[in-house]
């Protein structure tokens, strides 16, 4: 199949308007308020996302890269070369290329919810692998979704890029792998990135960065709802706020109002007091033994372990157990 934007396999359980709108009403109306973090990643929150990564406080980035460039070779001398690579939540591939050369597969599904830039990603890598089968897929990988014909008879190994296991409860992080396992088949293998637990201050910075990037990342999400679901919320009434909660080892992120405001959404009437937050997202750290103990309720057996000079990240190899051997 081309990366071509008109040939990318769509798939997500209704229409993605039906469920950003449906889940910003439960999300307005919950108490405390929150919003999933996968609805950041319009085109514009994309590109936010990106320029985020280049950061000099945004470490995992570069920590990601830095292991993929001294361990890519031996993570495929474990993986083999010629299974079909199957990334979950690709964005700019930038780090993809890296495993493409080392383990030379035999297709390569970059999986992402937002389309324009996945189409977009795809194309500049089919430029850089002319021989390389790329097979983009448009969908929501916090679903079940179904993987192009073109792998479904070859072997996998799946990659989880940056720490976006991390943005899970550890129950819904479980469910997940459980169902990548499923979804990935017999054989099948996982290279998972997972941030570690570190000094707080390094933390908090990584979220809160001095340019104001992630504030705006943040609040990008307000403009979205505006543009897409015909909302009037004041962004200018909202500050971004990161903090680090050390009993659920994680960091959060919310969107603080600054007065008393009132708002619509699609028609329906909302209001919020000040100091009043809306969550928005969850970064949960692992040390080294909770982070295999994770993996393996989720159904994978770590086989290999790398991290980068300064400890701050690690990469883990997994391998599925079987898929009937799997709660439902």
């Amino acid at each position: 199949m081309s990366p071509n934007a008109a040939h990318a396999l769509r798939h997500f359980p209704s229409s993605s308007e039906d469920l950003f709108r449906t889940e910003v009403f439960a999300g307005l109306s919950a108490r405390p308020r929150a919003l999933s973090p996968r609805w950041f990643y319009d085109r514009r929150g994309s590109e936010l996302f990106e320029a985020i990564t280049a950061l000099p406080e945004y470490y995992l980035t570069r920590a990601e890269h830095n292991i993929l460039s001294h361990h890519a070779t031996e993570i495929a001398r474990i993986t083999g070369t010629g299974r079909a690579l199957i990334e979950l939540g690709s964005g700019s591939s930038v780090k993809t290329s890296l495993l493409l050369n080392a383990l030379a597969p035999s297709a390569y599904v970059p999986i992402d919810i937002s389309g324009d830039f996945l189409h977009q990603s795809a194309a500049a890598l089919a430029k850089r692998f002319p021989a390389l089968s790329i097979h983009p897929v448009i969908a929501d990988f916090m679903h079940p979704f179904i993987l192009p014909v073109a792998v479904r008879n070859l072997s996998r190994v799946g990659y989880f890029a940056g720490s976006t296991i991390g943005n899970m409860t550890v129950p819904v992080a479980v469910e997940f792998l459980r169902g990548i396992a499923r979804t990935l088949g017999e054989d099948a293998l996982l290279l998972i990135g997972i941030d570690r637990i570190k000094d707080a201050e390094r933390l908090i910075a990584a979220y809160d960065d001095a340019q104001g990037v992630t504030a705006r990342f943040n609040l990008n999400l307000i403009h979205r709802i505006n543009r897409e679901l015909q909302g009037t919320i004041p962004v200018e009434a909202f500050r971004h706020v990161a903090l680090w909660n050390d009993y659920e080892a994680r960091i959060e992120m919310h969107l603080a109002t600054v007065r008393d405001i009132e708002f619509k959404v699609a028609g329906e009437s909302f209001a919020m007091a000040e100091g009043e937050t809306i969550h928005t997202e969850n970064c949960l750290k692992y040390g080294p033994r909770e982070a295999r103990t994770l993996l393996r309720a989720g159904g994978w057996s770590p086989i290999g372990e790398w991290t980068d000079p300064e400890g701050l990240f690690t990469l883990l190899l997994a391998s599925s157990q079987s898929p009937s051997a799997l709660p439902r």
